[in-house]
């Protein structure tokens, strides 16, 4: 813990050493080598962008087009960052597209994806499916689905001939995820206000908690979660889980489906519930300050500040921030003592792989552009 939070602090210091530039314009046919920090499949360089923002460390990217062929790498978001904040080279290569993120440049935190894309395949992530007469009737019903965030269509020149026509609804998370959750002492965490987990605006709704109760069996996914209203927001935006359980003890959320039968018992420790997938979920917990919780990585900087009240405030005035990490005097590293860890994760609708493929056409929800 001493090391990696010495490392952060340094990175984070570094990254404000360079020019507080917005640098907007994307560089065709430019590639950034080495510095990679992640790879992600996006379906063009704006997306790319987009991801490269989002994510707490990425400063610039390089994104391999569908006329890539230097190996199979096509669709290929490749996330990077250096302690200066610039690319250390800048080379001529054919296919490929660069740019920096837009983190300075106050961006939209649910920007229009209104793209299309011919000929390209969004795989995986289906949760559900429909015929429609076209790729725009497709778009329509992901847009009016809450649950959707990016769809594939298959044309009538598709073959198998008897899929034909379908429009298949894809989804992935776009709530904050936090990539581990611990407790520390001599510290607080907790959520930017500002934080929009479900899409509805009416009505209000709590969802339903069973306090000492677990559900078992029919894990779906487990992810780090703050606490069971967290949980029950992982759960609210997730279209297939049914319900879920949440471990107080290791801050583990257990996704469930089960549309057969909710079978439960006493268990201490454990809080189960029902999501909200059809109304705007109370998000007052998000003003909950967690003591003794540490959220972990995900750092976009670091300032020295008098307490946690004023950590939450700037976290919640940041439209890059969506969660934060307050260090108190009761902190084991003096010198990190009274610091507020502003943090984020990527939360745009993403596809887990997308692959060339003919007659289908693929594209993303339109509700951030209404």
């Amino acid at each position: 813990m001493r090391i990696s939070l010495v490392l952060l602090a340094l990175l984070s210091l570094g990254r404000v050493s360079f020019s507080q530039e917005c640098v907007e314009p994307l560089q065709e046919n430019v590639d950034f080598p080495g510095s990679d920090i992640a790879s992600l499949f996006s379906p063009d360089a704006k997306h790319c962008q987009l991801l490269c923002t989002q994510h707490p460390s990425c400063l610039f990217f390089s994104f391999l087009r569908a006329d890539w062929t230097g190996d199979d790498r096509v669709f290929h978001c490749l996330l990077k960052s250096d302690p200066s904040g610039r690319p250390s080279a800048q080379t001529p290569q054919q296919g490929v597209t660069s740019g920096f993120s837009l983190k300075l440049c106050n961006p939209d935190p649910r920007p229009c994806l209104s793209d299309v894309y011919q000929n390209v395949d969004f795989l995986g992530a289906d949760y559900s499916a429909l015929f429609t007469a076209d790729a725009e009737e497709c778009q329509r019903a992901c847009t009016q689905d809450p649950a959707c965030q990016f769809f594939t269509f298959a044309n009538g020149a598709f073959a198998p001939e008897n899929i034909r026509f379908r429009c298949h609804l894809k989804f992935s998370l776009t709530a904050p995820r936090i990539p581990e959750v611990e407790r520390k002492a001599g510290v607080i965490s907790g959520f930017s206000e500002t934080i929009q987990i479900t899409e509805f605006f009416q009505p209000a709704c709590d969802g339903q908690l069973f306090p000492s109760t677990d559900i078992p069996g029919n894990d779906l996914e487990t992810l780090p979660a703050a606490s069971p209203q967290h949980c029950l927001a992982l759960c609210s935006v997730r279209p297939r889980c049914t319900y879920f359980s949440y471990v107080s003890n290791s801050f583990r959320c257990h996704l469930k489906n089960n549309p057969a039968e909710l079978v439960t018992q006493s268990q201490e420790g454990v809080t189960s519930g029902i999501p909200a997938h059809f109304c705007n979920l109370n998000n007052a917990w998000l003003k909950q300050a967690l003591e003794g919780v540490d959220f972990q990585g995900s750092d976009l900087r670091n300032e020295p500040m008098d307490d946690a009240d004023t950590c939450q405030r700037t976290c919640t005035a940041d439209p890059n921030c969506l969660f934060y990490t307050f260090t108190t005097d009761a902190f084991d590293l003096p010198d990190f003592r009274r610091r507020c860890f502003l943090k984020r994760s990527i939360t745009a609708p993403a596809p887990p792989q997308v692959n060339k493929a003919n007659n289908v056409v693929s594209g993303f929800s339109l509700r951030s552009c209404l």
